[in-house]
């Protein structure tokens, strides 16, 4: 992570350090959208009900200087901007995939109680 400052206890560990990449409210719904392929801003605000777009602007700025996503600014009027998933953001789909598996678990086992 470029942008937030790191105590000793993230860098010491992994886990705390890559959960606080994708924290925000946002930023998996965000990663998993672009994993379907490269998208504008418009068309997430669309797709992930009830995020504001000042929020999805951070969010989309702090995943691209984190190197989740890559910015493609195309010159052109009105200007067009495209998000894609850089390597980094492909191996956290790959997490967020095995996340998930976990969470169709979870969810069988609090239906048991």
């Amino acid at each position: 992570m470029k942008t937030k400052e790191r105590t000793i206890k993230e860098k010491d560990c992994p886990l705390e350090f890559a959960v606080n990449a994708i924290s925000g409210k946002w930023k998996i719904p965000i990663v998993w959208r672009i994993n379907k392929g490269e998208k504008r801003p418009s068309e997430m605000l669309r797709g992930i009900a009830k995020v504001d777009r000042r929020v999805l602007n951070q969010q989309l700025t702090e995943l691209v200087q984190d190197g989740i996503l890559n910015k493609k600014t195309f010159n052109e009027l009105p200007p067009r901007v495209e998000y894609s998933l850089t390597p980094l953001g492909e191996n956290l789909v790959d997490v967020l995939w095995k996340l998930n598996d976990w969470g169709k678990v979870l969810l069988e086992y609090s239906n048991e109680e």
